[in-house]
């Protein structure tokens, strides 16, 4: 596991302060909104590459896990055809590159397939910062996330786990990860973490498409389709 971030910096009273609960919510509706608004252009743009590209529906919606193990629909730009599993992890599929569009690849890579969960946000389903959202059927880290509490908050557009290795951890790895943030959370992790996802981004670290060739590879978290 790479260690981006020291598990020891942060400490475990922040999250259950009121007041950096409620700025954190400010803080998620209010640049969720202007985000919104900034990015509408860019989104109507990559809409219409998305519905030529993959020939379906530019947003693709699948169902995730939310906080307190409660289902939302969260919200992607369309990276895959429309005959893709819809509730598989990538990570599970074996030859995932079928599935994924040319134009979807580039937006992968550059996790602007991610944008329209801005919306999400503003709703309340997820945060800027959190565990991220994993599909139904990963049912193990779902498992171990409830067991450690990591459930508990909202999950997130990135988290701990994308900054520290992203798709190469573990399951047990990103269940301990996500467990941590549950129980450190404040303003200079926040603030971390979404400091260090812009330069996860614009490297394009640590994707994974598809399933790994080894047992032990075949645990690592999931980036979902």
């Amino acid at each position: 596991m790479q260690k981006v971030l020291s598990m020891n910096t942060y400490r475990a009273s922040t999250f259950g302060s009121k007041a950096f609960a409620f700025a954190k919510r400010f803080f998620d509706i209010m640049f969720s909104l202007v985000l919104i608004v900034v990015l509408l252009p860019l989104g109507a743009v990559v809409s219409v590459i998305a519905a030529f590209d993959t020939k379906g529906t530019p947003i693709f919606i699948q169902t995730r896990m939310g906080r307190n193990n409660v289902p939302f629909k969260m919200l992607k730009f369309r990276t895959m055809s429309v005959n893709a599993p819809s509730n598989v992890a990538t990570c599970r599929l074996d030859d995932p590159k079928r599935y994924i569009s040319k134009v979807g690849g580039l937006l992968r890579r550059l996790s602007i397939d991610e944008l329209p969960q801005l919306v999400n946000i503003f709703l309340g389903q997820m945060s800027f910062v959190g565990p991220r959202p994993v599909v139904l059927t990963e049912t193990e880290l779902l498992e171990l996330r409830t067991r450690n509490g990591a459930c508990s908050v909202r999950p997130g557009l990135t988290g701990v786990a994308q900054t520290s290795g992203r798709d190469k951890v573990t399951i047990n790895e990103k269940a301990k990860m996500d467990a941590f943030y549950a129980n450190n959370a404040c303003l200079q992790l926040d603030c971390r973490v979404l400091m260090l996802t812009v330069g996860y981004v614009l490297r394009s670290q640590d994707i994974c498409e598809g399933a790994p060739a080894s047992k032990e590879e075949g645990r690592r978290a999931d980036r979902s389709a």
